[in-house]
């Protein structure tokens, strides 16, 4: 057989024994998989590239009589519905009896669960075609990662009973998840508003069923109610000064603050206290959801191993005091929560395993940016920052080293 010559081509080629499959959703997962290959490579906005291609392939074969090619043109309109030309395509009359099946599912229920910290949602979906020829009761997952707000992977697969089984026992053995019944709306909205993060994404994460599902989990999702709650906006003031003063005013109140030994505190250490909370806040507020009380033992990595070292300029001071303050607000977030004991036990614990790196990396400095390394070599040189003059001085004694370090 001669080399296919258009992308269009390689796609009839790999789709040549659709009609030997024997359900809608086998045919489905299969046009699926292929537009994955579209989904994976293109470098932003790949959803509209998928659909652009849809558009494409519908337009390059509008003349293609072969059953093959009749079959997958209606797969592929079934699962991008809004592509250019989709509304007009129909299976041929020779075509599989699933073909006029394809798409025409309803839903069955929705579920959502995840860890108690709320690193990560997963949402469950289960749908059954209108006639069981389309094929068996199939169920959609989307995990949903709040750390860095996309859907961190997607899947589409069966049987529906079997899997829902399994995430319910799952979550009844691990006190550290929950697991709910969830309000179909609120799902497609939760799981559409992540999506559309991942479709940008330079870099995809490294799951295979992302891309190979991703169509199928559009077409899924569509069926569900549209959202008509209010959609989450991120604020260039996520945590306002009234919000930041009164968290901080309720933790210094809290038993967790009295054990720490932080109402005994006062002058540099003091100072250093209040600069620790600080950098909590504006490390709560760089995410979606900016909930101060949302630590876990990944959210504290986060920010004890990477993002101060990289946005602080801490003294000694600061440096000591800060795993004491990390400490104490995560069990006070802990018990304003609600969470297990256990779940409170493990992220203390994880930050104190972490305190000796993070004493390396502020020893090192090998984690900081150019403009926090510049400023570390500032205050270390005794300069005042708010000494424009003296300032000036520096930057012209450090011209050199400032440029040699990018």
């Amino acid at each position: 057989m001669a080399t296919p010559q258009t992308p269009y081509e390689a796609v009839l080629h790999a789709a040549r024994d659709v009609t030997k499959l024997d359900t809608a959703l086998d045919a489905e997962m299969l046009g699926a998989a292929l537009l994955g290959s579209v989904y994976e490579v293109a470098e932003t906005d790949r959803e509209t590239a998928v659909r652009e291609f849809v558009a494409g392939f519908l337009a390059a074969t509008s003349r293609r009589r072969a059953l093959a090619a009749t079959t997958v043109r209606a797969v592929f309109a079934a699962l991008v519905p809004d592509a250019k030309g989709a509304d007009r395509v129909r299976p041929g009359a020779a075509a599989p009896a699933w073909s006029g099946h394809l798409g025409r599912v309803h839903l069955t229920g929705t579920w959502a669960y995840g860890d108690v910290y709320g690193d990560q949602t997963s949402y469950l979906a289960t749908f059954a075609y209108d006639d069981t020829v389309g094929g068996p009761e199939h169920a959609l997952i989307a995990l949903v990662d709040h750390n860095i707000g996309i859907a961190k992977d997607v899947f589409v697969g069966g049987p529906a009973s079997r899997i829902l089984a399994q995430v319910r026992q799952l979550c009844a053995e691990d006190e550290l998840t929950w697991f709910r019944e969830e309000d179909p709306s609120r799902m497609r909205g939760e799981v559409s508003r992540h999506l559309a993060v991942t479709d940008h994404l330079g870099q995809l994460p490294g799951t295979t069923s992302l891309a190979t599902d991703r169509a199928l989990v559009g077409a899924r999702l569509a069926i569900l109610p549209a959202w008509q709650g209010a959609v989450p906006v991120l604020s260039d003031d996520p945590l306002p000064a009234a919000v930041r003063a009164d968290e901080i005013r309720r933790f210094l109140a809290s038993p967790e603050a009295n054990r720490a030994g932080f109402d005994d505190v006062d002058g540099a250490e003091l100072a250093s206290l209040h600069f620790c909370l600080g950098l909590l806040l504006d490390h709560a507020a760089t995410f979606a959801d900016a909930d101060p009380l949302r630590w876990s033992p990944t959210v504290a990595g986060f920010f004890l191993l990477d993002w101060v070292h990289r946005r602080a300029v801490l003294d000694m001071d600061d440096a000591a005091m800060l795993p004491r303050v990390l400490r104490a607000w995560a069990a006070y977030a802990a018990r304003r929560r609600g969470l297990p004991e256990t779940a409170a036990a493990g992220t203390d614990t994880a930050i104190a395993e972490m305190v000796p790196e993070f004493v390396r990396l502020y020893a090192t400095g090998e984690r900081r940016s150019p403009a926090t390394a510049a400023v570390a070599q500032l205050m270390a040189d005794g300069v005042d920052p708010d000494d424009p003059a003296a300032l000036d001085a520096w930057i012209d004694a450090n011209r050199h080293r400032l440029s040699d370090d990018g």
